[in-house]
């Protein structure tokens, strides 16, 4: 039996494996995109589910906010469920001018305000990356839907409020594409591991352009397919 206090021991969770932060955007992805669905996890609200997506094994679950909860059950899956694919799909701030609300951010790596790191008792400052080979797939896979997106590096921050009004630009003058709360935990684990991860990531809203596009439930709700339908189609070509 598996130990863990986080994930449902007796669970069969895939090789690959989709990781929203949302718990229920987790059901959706299970009801809406798999066939033959089955929930593997309830265990303190993070739902997670396996099923088919064109014939291939895929698991999906919730995750939580911000790099403590991240670690934890990225851990878990890798070290104690063998998941070997990793991919994380939220929403992300904009830092760039040229990057619009509703764009899809492959995050080539993660820069951080985090010590996550810190344990490893590195002589230095670790750079969290994504998995080439997951990269490279999902940017063709929008390039043959016809998506916009962005490759790049964005900021995995620990505070979503933050009494520093001048970080945003900070950031953003150092090439930093969107901000978010969780990949470099994700990337972080995986290298440590020996997995693969990679964060898909929808532009939700603008964090330099103060009076960009405003986008309506209906809206954001497409986006999030295309960002959810990237991620699953990368996955079967693994």
């Amino acid at each position: 039996m598996k130990n863990t206090p986080h994930i449902n021991q007796l669970a069969e969770i895939a090789e690959t494996i989709l990781l929203p932060g949302d718990p229920k955007r987790a059901k959706m992805i299970g009801e809406k995109f798999l066939e033959k669905t089955e929930c593997f996890n309830e265990v303190r609200g993070t739902l997670g589910f396996t099923g088919l997506y064109k014939g291939k094994k895929i698991s999906v679950m919730g995750t939580g906010m911000g790099i403590p909860s991240m670690g934890i059950y990225s851990y878990e899956l890798i070290n104690i469920f063998g998941v070997k694919n990793l991919i994380r799909i939220g929403t992300t701030g904009a830092m760039q001018k040229n990057i619009n609300v509703r764009d899809i951010i492959l995050a080539a790596g993660a820069s951080t305000n985090s010590a996550y790191s810190s344990q490893f008792k590195l002589n230095g400052s670790f750079a969290p990356i994504a998995d080439f080979t997951l990269l490279e797939t999902a940017a063709n896979v929008c390039r043959n839907k016809n998506l916009p997106f962005h490759v790049g590096n964005v900021l995995t921050s620990d505070n979503f409020y933050t009494e520093d009004e001048n970080q945003t630009s900070s950031w953003s003058t150092m090439g930093i594409i969107g901000v978010e709360m969780e990949t470099a935990g994700l990337y972080t684990n995986a290298a440590r591991y020996g997995a693969k991860a990679l964060s898909i990531l929808t532009v939700s809203d603008h964090m330099i352009l103060k009076d960009a596009e405003i986008t309506t439930a209906e809206e954001r709700e497409k986006s999030f397919t295309d960002m959810i339908e990237t991620a699953l189609e990368t996955a079967v070509k693994l």
